[in-house]
């Protein structure tokens, strides 16, 4: 897929994988839209990038995402690609929390309800355009369960499911392209306090994204999810133990 001279919205773009690929977008010669729901981290981050607009937007929220679709269609008249980056993680285990619900509620709403609602809103926006894109950010987590984030692996599986059948549908009716990206852990914020040594950087998932747009690689396994995944069509259980370091 092309990607240069693309209008370019990216919902968590004040830091982490977001405002990596946000940066290396700009470098295409695309105009960039960020979103978040810090209005100052955003400030700081659009001045990073160069050129970037940001919008303050809480993506759980109707009321925030309409006014987003409405500023997008009155300043720039379109939109070519869609990032569904924002996400929610809550480390905890199933055995001694009374909270997971809670947990949940929040994880699936942001994680993948969110999702669902942004594209529903912009995606006559993004079929006007010859050449258009989703791009939904995912993780390891949708194949099988990381132990300590049972409720946010759900949500990816859920965003997981929902990705293929909107590629599919989408695919008979338009030419707006829906990829996944699926990477292992990566070293931002919400990870810091998982104890591992092999974390991706947020710039490697977003090289990742780039060149995997540009080669129109609709599921992007980027780290170790690639072994995972011949793990876990194999055997289940071995992607499970090789997930969490059990056994």
């Amino acid at each position: 897929m092309n990607i240069t001279g693309k209008t370019i919205l990216i919902t968590g773009g004040g830091s982490g994988i977001g405002l990596e690929t946000a940066r290396l977008f700009a470098q295409q010669g695309n105009t960039i839209i960020i979103t978040g729901r810090n209005r100052e981290k955003l400030e700081r981050a659009a001045a990073t990038i160069g050129n970037a607009a940001y919008y303050s937007c809480d993506v759980t929220s109707e009321a925030d995402v309409l006014q987003l679709k409405d500023a997008i269609t009155n300043r720039f008249g379109k939109l070519d690609i869609l990032m569904n980056n924002a996400g929610l993680a809550y480390l905890h285990n199933l055995s001694n929390t009374t909270d997971s619900y809670a947990y949940a509620a929040g994880e699936i709403t942001t994680n993948y309800l969110s999702t669902i609602r942004l594209i529903s809103l912009f995606l006559p926006l993004l079929q006007q355009q010859q050449q258009s894109a989703i791009i939904n950010i995912s993780s390891i987590a949708a194949f099988t369960p990381a132990f300590s984030l049972p409720t946010y692996s759900a949500s990816k599986a859920a965003l997981h499911a929902y990705t293929q059948s909107l590629r599919y549908s989408l695919g008979l009716v338009s030419q707006v392209k829906v990829f996944e990206v699926m990477p292992s852990l990566v070293d931002t914020e919400f990870a810091r306090d998982i104890p591992t040594t092999n974390k991706l950087s947020a710039l490697e998932v977003a090289e990742a994204i780039i060149q995997g747009v540009k080669d129109d690689v609709y599921e992007m396994h980027v780290g170790e999810t690639e072994q995972l995944y011949q793990h876990f069509f194999s055997n289940s259980t071995q992607a499970f133990q090789v997930l969490n370091h059990i056994g």
